[in-house]
């Protein structure tokens, strides 16, 4: 009998590893296990953070070294990829403008800005490309891509002309000057990869739902959402598009929102266009069985997250797929089973989250060994469906 061929797939478990080291975690306990297997990593993203480095990855990239400034104005090492030729830049905004920069006392979105992804762009631009592929995920941001714009040399004024450079101070808005606009800018595709589809303001906005991991007390959350709500008042006044419920438009903090707006930027589904991008599905024509999983998998993952797009692919196929997260469902989920065979929890005992997430790379090894060790002794019939 042949060995089975396992595309492994996941996304990374949040807060604890990247998809990368999930993937080769779930690698070693497999090949540890019974199964004869032959696996291929295949670490996916979904717009998140690292989403960036995995297209640079796949496409064999060349990696460009930068300073810019950090979200509260600092300089810092920072770098995109070049990848297509030379032809298409990808930029992480986490590598910028992230959450992972600022230590947790330093939080205070109020303040945080976009610039220093816009100064990637920027450099991007010098280089000569005609494409631009934006991961937005981890941004410790709420202003709205406005950091960016300016970085590009839109100026944000005040009645009396001064220049508004945080997100707090977006409530005074008056005039959007684009004048000063890097014209080189609009000749350039630019693709940004959403992983939610929350609109910019109100209950379900930007600042309400993402402000308070980015350090937004609920009075910062008030003053965000009033900032954001002028922002697109007065935009929709000078350029007749309105970005108050689009679609995406909440994501990062609302950058996708201002780059569609001011930019014409495409708004697209993550990891939808991260699969195109990296030939996903000339993996999958090799395999037998896809194994695929991320932090938590429940009804949050059918909005576009990545286990969901390497599934429903999968399911295109006609592949079994197995799901595997820290936590799952309690009770069957009939949304679930439609694109996931089984799932499967690796917790080894009641523990704390901060111990869990201690234990990640142990209890994914241990599960896959035990997985393949059942795949093992089933006899591994008729995988296809």
């Amino acid at each position: 009998m042949k060995p089975i061929r396992i595309l492994i797939a996941p996304n990374a478990f949040k807060h604890s590893l990247n998809a990368t080291d999930v993937a080769t975690a779930l690698e070693q306990g497999l090949t540890q296990s019974a199964l004869d297997c032959v696996c291929e990593c295949f670490p996916v993203g979904d717009g998140g953070d690292g989403t960036g480095t995995l297209m640079i990855q796949k496409h064999d990239g060349l990696l460009v070294s930068a300073t810019v400034n950090d979200p509260l104005g600092r300089p810092i090492p920072s770098s995109f990829g070049l990848v297509n030729n030379g032809h298409t830049a990808v930029i992480e905004m986490a590598n910028a403008s992230g959450l992972q920069l600022l230590q947790p006392d330093e939080l205070d979105p109020l303040r945080a800005t976009s610039f220093g992804t816009g100064e990637l762009i920027r450099l991007a631009l010098d280089k000569g490309v005609r494409e631009m592929v934006l991961a937005i995920g981890g941004s410790a941001t709420v202003d709205g891509g406005t950091g960016i714009l300016r970085a590009l040399g839109i100026q944000f004024l005040a009645a009396d002309s001064t220049a508004l450079t945080t997100p707090e101070s977006l409530t005074n808005l008056e005039t959007i000057d684009v004048s000063g606009l890097d014209p080189r800018i609009l000749a350039c595709t630019i693709t940004i990869l959403c992983d939610v589809d929350n609109p910019l303001v109100g209950d379900q906005g930007s600042a309400a739902v993402f402000g308070p991991q980015k350090g937004a007390t609920p009075e910062s959350v008030n003053k965000l959402d009033a900032s954001l709500r002028r922002f697109a008042e007065v935009a929709h006044r000078q350029t007749g598009v309105d970005m108050t419920y689009l679609k995406h438009g909440g994501a990062a903090g609302g950058v996708a929102a201002g780059l569609h707006t001011f930019l014409k930027a495409n708004l697209v589904n993550g990891v939808d266009f991260f699969l195109g991008f990296t030939n996903f599905g000339k993996a999958l024509d090799q395999a037998d069985l896809v194994l695929t999983g991320e932090g938590s998998l429940d009804e949050q993952t059918l909005h576009g997250k990545g286990p969901f797009g390497v599934a429903f692919q999968a399911k295109q196929k006609k592949l079994p797929v197995l799901g595997i997260a820290g936590k799952v469902p309690l009770e069957p989920n009939e949304a679930l089973n439609q694109y996931f065979d089984v799932l499967l929890a690796i917790g080894n005992g009641p523990a704390d989250i901060p111990t869990a997430m201690q234990l990640t790379r142990q209890n994914l090894v241990r599960t896959a060994q035990q997985l393949g060790n059942l795949l093992a002794l089933t006899g591994n019939v008729s995988l296809r469906s």
